[in-house]
């Protein structure tokens, strides 16, 4: 095969992109994404600072042009895109990116809601102080050069860093294979553990978690819990949890509303905002009626205002677990160490910049030597000349050159080269007996130098008091407060945790007007009264469900097409008893006519327990409790329903028990529940009772020993039944008669199993409410009409009836 004369090389590609992507991926960590243990800077932000130091835009000087040093990196160090420096450089100018900026930033370098830069064209920068710390000494031979990539000048492998800035300020990063994630960290309480572990080397990370408690970030905010720091400093990867600094204040109206004035790190306000605004209005938070941002100069502050009757602490624990309120931050303490890669713990991570301070310190120590014994090898000549002022004058008078003269000095006094040098640029001046004195006074100064570094030099513990004192230094100079707080982590209450277990009583009307009511709201009253009014009702609307609970329960709702939708009492507004409620719609997502019709309570999801519904037409079914665990706001189907029938009440049982169906012509049937095996949640089930035309189920319950059946009807008539006069049955027979029918006692409304010691409550069409014992009601047999319980008015009748335990 021809190859071209040479110019086309075969090659194996899989070969090829395998050792290609290699090369490809160490340049990528060891050259660009990955910061280095010792100065914690990645490449960019050491040329950034080193280019700017070479350009003169020290923190004392005038700023320049972001898009001069910019020029300056990429055309001499960082041969990449002007937007990776740029972007970097925006990020060390920003106070909410960085704990302790390293760019001082004149112009507009983006904000905290996400804001861009200006282009690099409009802004100006030059180093900050704490910058400056990062570069002193370089000019000592402190650290290594390496040629750049055109090799035509040199730059620093690293920088000498006079603070552990890998914590200080943290890094992100994201290499192939791997990524770096470190959270800045508070000046004093670095530096204190960085001094610990000089005295300790054997302390522990618990030891220097007593000192660095934990980030602290530039945005402040609050931190939850200790684990997720501790895995960090102990593992290298944790994740630490982060909550915004929320407070909840009651204005004189009574409103309450939330304020936050701090937020977790690297959240983005304007995003946060929308998103609150998208749970407003998707109706997943209720009780917010306005979001603002009143955020300025002075400060972050974001006013979520709230309904009176809401309850803050809910919405506030809710918007923690929806939104960015409450964020985490994955700790990822990943660093190149001798140029390689290496999951560090906190230890590690200190360990390592003290080892590189001590080799700073070292090196510039004896940089300090080599000048101080080079100049005192110039003042010995000096004072050789001095000491032989007129045979020297008398040489170099004699000399023809310059050339001759040092080589006649180096001669005739036993001088080097640079002596004879130094000795040929003496200005007279320096010959006057004054000046003769200084050089003799530098020459003994030099010398106590020259024993002090060497003295270091021979001494570990002499660097290490050296880099304690600069650390002491730094502290002192830049060390401030810790902004974020550390708390217990709270994340894991349950919302329930917030709220009270009171008992309530919630009302659902036939519009599907929903409320939430202290018990206490009713007084007890006796049989036959008129009762209170419980609410006021629009024209044709009445309530239908009534159901007395705790804030704590579960409140499932069963609706005419079948299906269930849950909500928790809590979540239901509370409202006096003259207010209408809420909507349903506004919790639930219903379907187009679709409307509730069987409301229970749930306090948990037994295994062992089921649910036994009954359907108008008389159909009935058994499902495992534990089919409803999982629900969500679109609701599940309960049962499948045929068109023309509706689901009209849902039980507990632990499927033993005796189950009880009465209808509104009086009519009614026991059977075993056993006699109707369990089935799923999208069965049908089996016929329970055989109607007469026109007839149709209004009441279901479980049969107890010593109770007995409490039927009301809707002209306010009603009695109880010894259980015993109702005979077991075979399931889907005609049932016996339980209560006389008549145009006086009108059709039967209700039918519950009651005990003695339980109270009454019935609803009227019109929202009267009454209150009653059960003791108070006749036992009557069962072919009866019973007696009068509540005397309704004109055009109005019992809508609903519920059954409680006696309250003191």
């Amino acid at each position: 095969m021809d190859f071209g004369q040479g110019k086309i090389v075969p090659v194996n590609l899989e070969h090829e992109m395998k050792n290609s992507y290699i090369d490809y991926a160490m340049s990528v960590i060891v050259a660009r994404a990955l910061p280095d243990v010792r100065d914690g800077l990645k490449p960019v932000h050491r040329r950034i600072l080193y280019a700017m130091q070479e350009a003169g835009m020290g923190s004392n000087k005038p700023y320049k042009k972001s898009a001069r040093i910019v020029g300056e990196v990429l055309g001499k160090y960082h041969p990449h895109g002007d937007s990776s420096v740029y972007d970097a450089i925006v990020r060390m100018a920003q106070d909410f990116s960085m704990r302790y900026m390293l760019a001082d930033g004149h112009g507009n370098f983006g904000s905290v809601d996400g804001d861009p830069a200006a282009a690099m064209r409009y802004t100006e920068v030059r180093m900050s102080k704490i910058a400056e710390l990062m570069l002193q000494d370089i000019d000592k031979e402190t650290v290594d050069f390496t040629p750049n990539y055109d090799e035509s000048l040199k730059e620093p492998e690293v920088l000498p860093a006079k603070f552990p800035q890998l914590l200080v300020n943290g890094t992100s990063g994201i290499a192939v294979g791997m990524a770096t994630n470190i959270p800045p960290h508070n000046m004093c309480e670095v530096i204190d553990g960085t001094l610990m572990l000089i005295d300790h080397p054997d302390a522990t990370i618990d030891d220097l978690m007593k000192v660095i408690k934990g980030p602290d970030f530039p945005t402040a905010g609050l931190i939850l819990g200790q684990d997720g720091i501790r895995q960090a400093y102990t593992t290298g990867r944790g994740v630490i949890k982060m909550r915004a600094n929320a407070r909840i204040e009651t204005l004189s109206n009574g409103k309450p509303r939330i304020i936050v004035t701090e937020l977790p790190y690297q959240v983005n306000k304007a995003r946060l905002v929308e998103k609150i605004a998208q749970l407003v209005r998707d109706k997943q938070i209720e009780g917010i009626t306005a979001l603002n941002d009143e955020s300025d100069r002075g400060g972050m502050r974001i006013v979520i205002d709230l309904r009176r009757d809401a309850n803050a602490n809910v919405i506030l624990n809710q918007l923690y677990k929806h939104t960015q309120l409450q964020d985490s931050f994955g700790v990822i303490m990943l660093a190149l160490v001798d140029g390689k890669p290496k999951i560090l713990n906190l230890k590690e991570v200190l360990h390592y910049y003290i080892a590189h301070q001590e080799d700073v310190i070292t090196r510039r120590t004896r940089y300090d030597l080599k000048k101080a014994e080079a100049r005192a090898h110039i003042l010995e000549g000096l004072t050789i000349a001095l000491d032989h002022l007129d045979a020297v004058i008398t040489t170099i008078r004699e000399s023809r050159t310059a050339d001759i003269a040092r080589a006649a000095l180096i001669s005739g006094f036993k001088l080097s080269e640079k002596q004879a040098q130094a000795i040929l640029d003496l200005r007279l001046q320096r010959l006057t007996g004054l000046e003769r004195e200084k050089i003799e006074e530098e020459y003994q100064e030099v010398l106590k130098a020259i024993e002090e570094y060497k003295a270091i030099l021979a001494d570990e513990g002499r660097i290490l008091a050296i880099i304690k004192d600069e650390l002491k230094a730094v502290k002192a100079k830049f060390g401030d407060a810790r902004r974020t707080r550390l708390t217990v982590d709270t994340s894991e209450i349950d919302v329930e945790d917030l709220i009270a277990e009171e008992d309530v009583v919630i009302t659902l009307t036939h519009n599907n007007y929903i409320k939430r009511m202290a018990l206490d709201t009713y007084r007890r009253q006796n049989r036959g009264g008129k009762g209170i009014k419980g609410m006021p009702t629009k024209e044709k609307d009445f309530v239908e469900n009534l159901l007395i609970t705790t804030t704590h329960h579960t409140i499932l709702f069963f609706t005419n097409r079948g299906r269930v939708y849950h909500l928790k009492a809590y979540e239901i507004a509370e409202a006096s008893r003259a207010a209408k409620g809420t909507a349903i719609i506004n919790l639930l997502q219903l379907e187009k006519d679709e409307k509730i019709t069987a409301v229970i309570q749930v306090k948990g999801f037994n295994p062992d327990a089921y649910l036994f519904m009954a359907t108008k037409k008389g159909i009935v079914k058994k499902t495992s409790l534990v089919e409803f665990k999982n629900l969500h706001k679109g609701g599940l189907n309960a049962i499948n329903l045929d068109d023309d029938d509706e689901l009209i009440g849902v039980k507990f049982t632990d499927g033993e028990r005796d189950m009880i169906l009465g209808t509104k012509w009086g009519m009614a049937i026991v059977f075993g529940e056993d006699d109707v095996r369990a089935m799923g949640r999208a069965a049908r089930g089996v016929k329970g009772i055989s109607l007469n035309d026109g007839d149709e189920v209004i009441g279901m319950d479980t049969l107890s020993p010593n109770a007995e059946v409490l039927t009301v009807t809707a002209e306010g008539y009603g009695k109880r039944t010894e259980t015993s006069e109702y005979r077991a049955q075979n399931r889907g027979g005609k049932g016996l008669i339980n209560l006389k029918v008549t145009e006086k006692t009108g059709d039967v409304i209700g039918l519950r199993v009651v005990h003695p010691d339980q109270e009454l409550m019935l609803i009227t069409t019109e929202g009267i409410v009454i209150r009653t014992n059960i003791s108070d009601i006749s036992v009557i047999s069962r072919n009866t009409q019973g007696v009068k319980l509540m005397s309704t008015g004109e055009n109005d009748i019992v809508a609903s009836m519920a059954v409680m335990d006696q309250k003191n």
